[in-house]
């Protein structure tokens, strides 16, 4: 069943949507080998404009910068992908939502409920967040390729409705 009111603020929303993308890994260096990284800057060039995509290694002090620049350059929508396992050197949850203004809680509800989905009992493992900084919507999901696809399927429509209320 469909929200009046989503559809609403779905019409009033742009589709012109700048997104950044930044892969965290201590062991990917190079768009080659980023192949996450590359399915999400392939899929947001056909609807939105991606400004920036980056790879950095899993340092806390790397990933706040490194969102403070695109911030900087207006970008609305900023992807992290990778860092969210349980690892010791898997930062990214607890960076990003260190500094979240509002989180968005379902998503991670939503990411790990489609990934049981798919996976079985291994989503447990997820730490998929999402949230707003800055006016900006932050979206965190692991690093397969395929977590990455199953994220973006949930949230790439919603863009232009998320951005909305993210800027008001």
């Amino acid at each position: 069943m469909r929200s009046e009111t989503t559809e609403k603020h779905k019409k009033l929303s742009s589709n012109d949507i700048t997104c950044g993308i930044i892969t965290l890994s201590d062991t990917i260096t190079t768009n080659e080998d980023d192949l996450s990284g590359q399915y999400l800057a392939n899929e947001l060039s056909k609807r939105y404009q991606l400004k920036s995509k980056i790879i950095i290694p899993d340092e806390k002090k790397a990933l706040i910068e490194s969102i403070e620049k695109m911030i900087e350059n207006n970008i609305e929508v900023i992807l992290t992908t990778g860092g969210t396992g349980l690892d010791s050197r898997d930062i990214t949850v607890e960076t990003v939502e260190s500094i979240f203004d509002k989180k968005i809680e379902g998503f991670g509800e939503i990411f790990r409920h489609q990934s049981f989905l798919e996976i079985g009992s291994g989503a447990l493992i997820s730490r998929a967040t999402a949230g707003v900084y800055k006016k900006t919507v932050i979206f965190s999901m692991p690093g397969s390729p395929n977590a990455v696809k199953t994220a973006l399927n949930i949230i790439i429509d919603e863009f232009p409705h998320l951005v909305f209320h993210a800027q008001k």
